[in-house]
């Protein structure tokens, strides 16, 4: 039977052949949503292991944020952006739960993050999931939840209000477009705690702040930050 099983999975990827979500290219029997080139030469930040790395930057003297990474530095037209545009728009949210799980083990061993109690992904307003039909923020979530093994929380920050697409907008114009769309469900559940907001990518870096000012309506609360990707070098 496992023979017979291998030659079927071989026929079918013949004709549907499965393909690496960063690069195009064919992936290979073992090989999973990433090929093995692209797993490992992705261009990653490591800034899981500097408290002062350039992600952080973006939220000095804005939020007091503990700690911030991002699993690999975003630039037009490269690899991470096709990977992003494939979770976002086209549908492969196993995208977010594959590359959280393995970023999920390296911010466990971090001593920045080793602390966090549960994972809280920017929501998306009720009608724009619906018309999506998921949550990237939320699949890389579960992922980093998965791979941290702690907590995903999907329901204390909640969206309000819909807001326009940021694309194109200024700094100041995504902070004024998000400033005061997020809310909270409960401000009693992570009282003294440090939790770990997460988005799929960080440019300015406006959606994550208005998230975690709302999360400091929570008594004695410490938020830390983290994405896939991250427009900062």
């Amino acid at each position: 039977m496992p023979a017979l099983a291998s030659m079927a999975h071989d026929i079918i990827s013949l004709i549907y052949p499965r393909v690496c979500l960063a690069c195009g290219n064919v992936l290979y029997k073992k090989e999973h949503i990433l090929c093995f080139h692209c797993l490992y030469h992705l261009p990653k930040t490591d800034f899981h292991l500097s408290p002062d790395n350039p992600c952080i930057q973006l939220f000095w003297g804005k939020v007091n944020i503990q700690a911030a990474a991002a699993c690999y530095y975003f630039t037009k037209a490269g690899k991470v952006q096709h990977l992003i545009h494939q979770l976002k728009y086209k549908g492969y949210k196993e995208i977010g739960a594959y590359i959280g799980e393995n970023y999920g083990r390296e911010l466990k061993s971090s001593p920045l993050f080793d602390s966090v109690s549960a994972v809280i992904p920017v929501p998306l307003h009720p009608r724009k999931q619906a018309k999506r039909g998921y949550n990237q923020a939320e699949w890389f979530a579960m992922g980093l939840s998965k791979g941290m093994k702690i907590e995903f929380d999907a329901t204390t920050l909640v969206r309000s209000k819909a807001s326009e697409t940021q694309t194109r907008k200024s700094r100041f114009m995504r902070y004024e477009n998000v400033k005061e769309i997020f809310t909270l469900t409960t401000t009693q559940r992570y009282i003294n705690q440090h939790v770990l907001l997460v988005d799929d990518v960080i440019t300015t870096g406006s959606t994550l702040e208005a998230s975690a000012n709302a999360l400091m309506g929570i008594p004695g609360i410490r938020i830390s930050i983290a994405s896939i990707a991250c427009a900062v070098h």
